[in-house]
């Protein structure tokens, strides 16, 4: 009876001799202390640690050998990927150490530095600007009055006495949409407003109305083609220029404070009739002996401000009010003028470039 033979002689597997076995241990060990960062470690285990790795491939080939043979090259080959296998681990680890501390270094929080640099914003001056107006004269009992933008050509222009060849209905001046047929356009000033409060109100009335307009004007540090204006309207019984005189002496008070007076100069508005522009007593200098040095009225004592008057007759009749009966005055200012004047603003555009770093310097004023 024949007994196993002990005696073989193993076949030759090259991967599994023990000086290739050593190579590619090595090869690894090699790949893995060279890895400079995670991702290229993570190359390198695919090809050193993965199924196509010349040590997973290898240790495919021992059922190659004969029985006796298979332990001395198992336990060869598993020592050397173990010692890949341990020498990667410990790779991720220092590597991983030192994305952490990279990423310390990169995207460090200075604690220090001021941590409300986030701006909150702030309510827009001339919103806050327009309502403490409205406020001034709803004390006095007015009501605020609105209307459209765009507006049509007959209550822009022909209601408030501007003739069909008045120079504002020009293209210079005055937005029209198109066709041109309709009529339509951004309307150039608040008055409009007043026109329809006469066309659906019975006097008395006393009415303010702030809002936008628009002209084709030039965009620089003194003009706009969309800015603000504000207009007062008075139709009652008896009203005469010292009523307006004393109206508007209250609005400069409210507005620059104490001791801001006005004054009128003859003009001319086809709306009214009397006419004047209005100016205000200087609140830098007052008039005093500072004024011959004044950079804010330039030596005069006076700041024009605005337009007034008595209200045409004309208007009243085109707007449905029995001139015989009642007479008013309106006026107008430019918001946007009278908060440059309030705050020391020199450059318009500054209101409208939309920085909050400008705006939030006005705060929440009430």
């Amino acid at each position: 009876m024949s007994a196993p033979n002990s005696s073989y002689d193993p076949v030759e597997v090259t991967p599994l001799q023990e000086a290739e076995v050593a190579r590619m241990r090595d090869e690894a060990l090699s790949a893995i202390a060279g890895a400079g960062d995670l991702e290229t470690l993570r190359k390198v285990r695919t090809e050193h640690v993965g199924d196509r790795s010349p040590l997973a491939l290898a240790n495919r080939e021992i059922g190659a050998l004969p029985p006796q043979a298979r332990k001395d090259a198992g336990s060869r080959l598993g020592q050397a990927r173990g010692a890949v296998s341990k020498a990667l681990a410990a790779r991720e680890v220092e590597l991983e150490a030192q994305a952490a501390e990279r990423l310390l270094i990169e995207e460090t929080v200075d604690v220090t530095l001021p941590w409300d640099r986030g701006l909150r914003g702030a309510r827009h001056p001339i919103t806050t600007m327009s309502e403490k107006i409205a406020d001034v004269f709803v004390a006095m009992g007015w009501e605020v009055a609105e209307g459209p933008v765009i507006e049509a050509e007959w209550l822009n222009f022909d209601a408030l006495n501007l003739g069909p060849d008045h120079p504002a209905r020009t293209m210079q001046d005055t937005f029209w949409t198109s066709p041109g047929d309709d009529h339509i356009v951004l309307r150039t000033h608040t008055s409009p407003v007043q026109a329809r409060t006469m066309l659906t109100r019975t006097p008395p009335i006393y009415v303010v109305c702030p809002g936008r307009v628009f002209r084709t004007d030039e965009y620089d540090a003194t003009h706009s083609p969309m800015f603000h204006q504000v207009e007062g309207l008075v139709i009652d019984k008896g009203i005469n220029m010292a009523h307006l005189k004393g109206t508007l002496d209250h609005f400069a008070t409210a507005m620059f404070g104490e001791g801001i007076d006005t004054r009128f100069r003859p003009s001319y508005f086809p709306f009214t009739e009397p006419s004047a522009e209005v100016d205000l007593r200087c609140f830098v200098c007052r008039g005093g002996e500072d004024v011959a040095t004044c950079r804010t009225c330039r030596g005069e004592g006076w700041i024009e401000w605005g337009g007034c008057g008595v209200v045409n007759p004309r208007v009243l009749t085109a707007c449905g009010v029995d001139a015989a009966t009642y007479t008013g005055f309106a006026f107008g200012m430019g918001i946007d003028r009278t908060l440059m004047f309030r705050h020391g603003v020199e450059d318009l555009r500054d209101l409208f470039e939309g920085d909050v770093r400008f705006t939030t310097a006005f705060g929440v004023e009430l």
